[in-house]
C-alpha cells in the first residue's frame, strides 16, 4: 500500500468510526466502545507508519509528500483534494492519534455509565478526524472543512452535560467566540488565494518566496491571525476556553492537548512565510503572545477550579508557541506543541481522577481533605511529573521545548542567528517582547503549578467521600502519557532533521534564566503556602470546607454533580476570603481581578453584548410598534370596507332598485355637467 493511500486512511478511519458509532449506538450498543477505540488506534498506527516512510532522523531532514487531485473545476482558483505531509505534519498527526486514542480509552471507564456515551464517542472520533484532516491537508479549502468541523464538535462536546446551565452557556460561548474569529479568517483565506492564484499550500509558499511576493501581506496576515486567536484561544479571543471546562474532562484533554487549540498554532507554522512577509504582523503576533502568556499565568494563579487552572495554563503555553512563531522559528513552536500535548493530556486526565476521588473540582475544598494523595497514587505521581514538565524543570520535556522558544527569542532579539534558516525579516523588537514575557511567565507558571500541587495533594481535614476506585484503564492511560512527558526532551538532537534544521538544543543563557525564574516561582509559592497554612490553622474556615457527598458512580457522573453543585455548595470561593490559599497572598489586591480573568467578559458585555441587545430591543420595538401597526392598518381598511359592503347587503329588492336608480341619476347629472362645462 502506498504512503499516499495510508495517509488518506489516517483521517478517514476515525470518520468512518464516528459514522458507524452513530448508526449502531442504539441498535448495537456492544459495538460502541470498539468502534470508538479501534479506528482511532488504527489511525495512530498508520500515522506512525507514514512518518516512518517519510524518513527523518537520519540527517537528511524529511522529504515532503505531495499528492493532489482537482475536486471540481471552478473557472478561476482551483479547489483540490491535496496532501502535504512534511516533518511537522507527520509528527503532529502522531500526537493527535496518541492523545485521541488515550482519551477514547480513558472515556470507556470515565463515562462507563453515561447514557449519552455513544454520541459522545462518535463526536470524539469525528473531532479527531477533523484535526487529522487539518494536519495532512495540502489545500486551504479542505483545511477549512476540518477547521469548522472541529468547531461544531467542540460545541456539542463542551455541552455534553447540557442539564447544567454552565455547560449550555460554555458551549454556546465557545462556538460564538471562535466563529467571531473565523469570519475574518475566511476573508483572509480568499484574499490569500486571490493573491497566490491557488488554495494549494505549496503554490502559496512558492508565490511568497518569489520575487513579486504577495500583494497585500499585512492585511492577509492580520485577517488570518484573527481566526488563529479564536481557535487557539489567544488574547483577546481566549475567554471561551476557561468556560469550556464545564464539559467532560476527557474532552478538555482532547481540546487542550491535540485538537482545536493546536490547530491555530499549526496553521501559522504551516504558512509561516506568509506571516514573516509582514513585520507588522509579526509585531502584532509577538504582542498578542506576550499579553496572553503573562495575563493567563496571573489568572491561573487565582483560580479555584482545578480545571480552570489548567485551562489558563493551556492559554499561556499556546502563547509560548505563538511567541516562537512571532520570532520566525516554527521548529521551536511545533516542538513545544508536541511536548505540551503530552503533559497537558496527563494533567487533565489526572484531574479527572482527582475530581472523581474528591467529589469536587474546588482546590479550596481539596486543601481541606486528608489523605487524598493516598487515594489516587497514580494520578499523584503522573500529575507531579506533568507539573514539573509544565514548570520547565530539567530534565522533563517542558524544559527542552520551552527553552527552545526562549532561545529562538534571544537569537532574534540579539540578532545572532544560529545555523540553519535565517529569518532576517523578523524585527528584533519581536524577540525582546517574547523573551521578556517568556521569562516572566516561566516564574508565574512554576508558581501556579506549585500552588495546584500543594493544594490538591497536601490537604488537612476531613476525609473525602468515597466514590469507589477508578477503572484500571484510566490509570494505565496516565502512565502511557507520562512517558513522553518525562523523556520527550531527549529527541532534541533528532527533531531538527524533521523540521527546518535549526538547532533545538537549549542555550546556556536562557536555560539558566528560565530555570532560575521557575525555581524562584516555585520556592516563593511554597514559602507562601507554609505561611498561609499556619494562618488557616488559626482561622475559622468559611465555605467550601468539605466536598459534596454524591452517590458512588463513574467519573462523569461525579464530575457533572460537582459542576452542578459547585456554586450552591461553596459560593464564589474565588472572591471569598480563604487564608489557606497562597495565591491570594502572592497576588494581593490583584487576586480578585485575576480570578475573573481581568474582567474581559464584563468588558465585552459592555462594549458588544449590551449594545447588540439594545439594538435588538430597538428593532423589536420598531417591528411591533411601527411595522406591525402599518400591517394591521393595511388589514383593517379592507376589513372596514367589507363591513360597510356587508351592511349594505340587506336582501331587500326595493332597496337595491332605489340605489340603482339613485346611482343612475347621479351619473346622468355628472355627464350633463361635464358636457355643459365643455360647451
Amino acid at each position: 500500500m502506498t504512503t499516499t493511500t495510508l495517509a488518506v486512511l489516517v483521517p478517514l478511519l476515525p470518520f468512518l468510526g464516528a459514522v458507524a458509532g452513530l448508526l449502531l449506538g442504539r441498535t448495537a450498543p456492544g459495538f460502541v466502545r470498539p468502534l470508538a477505540v479501534l479506528p482511532t488506534l488504527a489511525a495512530l498506527v498508520l500515522a506512525v507508519t507514514v512518518a516512518g516512510r517519510q524518513g527523518g532522523g537520519g540527517g537528511n531532514r524529511t522529504a515532503a509528500l505531495d499528492a493532489h487531485t482537482e475536486l471540481t473545476p471552478t473557472g478561476s482558483v482551483p479547489i483540490e483534494l491535496a496532501l502535504h505531509i512534511d516533518g511537522f505534519a507527520a509528527l503532529v498527526a502522531i500526537l493527535v492519534g496518541l492523545v485521541a486514542t488515550c482519551v477514547q480509552l480513558y472515556s470507556t471507564g470515565y463515562l462507563r455509565d453515561d447514557p449519552r456515551y455513544p454520541s459522545y464517542a462518535a463526536l470524539v472520533s469525528l473531532f479527531t478526524s477533523a484535526m487529522l484532516l487539518v494536519v495532512y491537508s495540502g489545500d486551504l479549502m479542505v483545511l477549512l472543512v476540518g477547521w469548522e468541523v472541529m468547531g461544531i464538535c467542540s460545541y456539542f462536546l463542551v455541552g455534553h452535560y447540557w442539564e447544567t446551565p454552565e455547560a449550555r452557556a460554555a458551549s454556546l460561548k465557545a462556538f460564538l467566540v471562535t466563529k467571531l474569529g473565523d469570519v475574518p479568517f475566511l476573508i483572509g483565506l480568499f484574499a490569500l488565494a486571490t493573491d497566490a492564484g491557488s488554495f494549494r499550500i505549496t503554490t502559496i509558499l512558492g508565490k511568497v518566496a518569489s520575487e513579486g511576493g504577495l500583494d497585500h501581506p499585512t492585511l492577509i496576515a492580520l485577517l488570518l491571525l484573527a481566526g488563529v486567536a479564536g481557535k487557539s484561544a489567544q488574547f483577546p479571543l481566549h475567554t471561551w476556553l476557561p468556560d469550556a471546562m464545564a464539559g467532560p474532562t476527557p474532552v478538555s484533554a482532547l481540546i487542550h492537548a491535540a485538537t482545536m487549540v493546536a490547530a491555530g498554532v499549526y496553521f501559522v507554522a504551516r504558512l509561516l512565510p506568509v506571516f514573516t512577509a509582514s513585520q507588522t504582523a509579526l509585531i502584532v503576533l509577538a504582542v498578542m503572545a506576550a499579553v496572553t502568556m503573562a495575563g493567563s499565568a496571573l489568572a491561573a494563579l487565582a483560580q479555584d477550579d482545578i480545571k480552570r487552572v489548567l485551562a489558563y495554563s493551556t492559554i499561556g503555553q499556546l502563547g509560548y508557541m505563538t511567541g516562537a512563531l512571532a520570532v520566525g522559528d516554527r521548529g521551536a513552536a511545533v516542538f513545544h506543541l508536541l511536548s505540551h500535548g503530552a503533559f497537558k493530556a496527563v494533567l487533565f486526565l489526572a484531574a479527572g481522577v482527582i475530581i472523581h476521588a474528591a467529589g469536587t473540582n474546588s482546590l479550596a475544598a481539596m486543601s481541606r481533605m486528608d489523605n487524598l494523595r493516598a487515594r489516587v497514587p497514580d494520578a499523584f505521581w503522573t500529575m507531579t511529573v506533568a507539573l514539573l514538565a509544565l514548570a520547565a524543570i530539567p530534565p522533563f520535556s517542558g524544559f527542552f521545548s520551552k527553552e527552545a522558544v526562549l532561545g529562538a527569542a534571544k537569537h532574534t532579539a540579539t540578532g545572532h542567528e544560529p545555523g540553519g534558516v535565517v529569518t532576517s525579516a523578523v524585527p528584533s523588537a519581536a524577540g525582546w517582547i517574547v523573551l521578556v514575557a517568556g521569562l516572566v511567565t516561566a516564574l508565574l507558571t512554576a508558581a501556579y503549578a506549585t500552588r495546584l500541587w500543594l493544594l490538591a495533594f497536601n490537604g488537612r481535614g476531613a476525609q473525602a467521600p468515597d466514590h469507589g476506585r477508578q477503572p484500571v484503564v484510566m490509570n494505565v492511560v496516565l502512565w502511557v502519557l507520562a512517558i513522553p512527558s518525562l523523556t520527550f526532551g531527549l529527541v532534541t538532537l533528532v527533531l531538527p532533521d524533521w523540521f527546518d534544521g535549526r538547532s533545538l538544543t537549549p542555550t546556556l543563557t536562557t536555560s539558566v534564566l528560565g530555570t532560575g525564574f521557575a525555581l524562584v516561582g516555585g520556592l516563593v509559592t511554597y514559602a507562601a503556602w507554609r505561611h498561609t497554612t499556619a494562618m488557616a490553622a488559626r482561622a475559622t474556615v468559611p465555605i467550601g470546607a468539605v466536598a459534596i457527598d454524591t452517590e458512588q458512580g463513574d467519573g462523569g457522573l461525579v464530575e457533572a454533580e460537582a459542576i452542578a453543585t459547585h456554586t450552591p455548595a461553596y459560593g464564589d470561593i474565588a472572591s471569598a476570603p480563604d487564608p489557606a490559599d497562597p495565591g491570594r497572598l502572592l497576588l494581593g489586591p490583584l487576586h480578585r481581578h485575576a480570578a475573573v480573568g481581568f474582567h474581559l467578559d464584563a468588558l465585552y458585555a459592555t462594549l458588544f453584548v449590551r449594545p447588540v441587545r439594545a439594538a435588538a430591543a430597538l428593532v423589536r420595538f420598531l417591528d411591533s410598534a411601527v411595522v406591525e401597526t402599518y400591517v394591521r392598518g393595511a388589514a383593517e381598511v379592507p376589513k372596514a370596507l367589507g363591513w360597510a359592503v356587508r351592511r349594505a347587503q340587506t336582501g331587500n329588492v326595493q332597496t337595491y332598485l332605489s340605489a340603482l336608480l339613485a346611482g343612475t341619476v347621479v351619473l346622468v347629472v355628472a355627464v350633463v355637467l361635464v358636457a355643459t362645462a365643455g360647451a
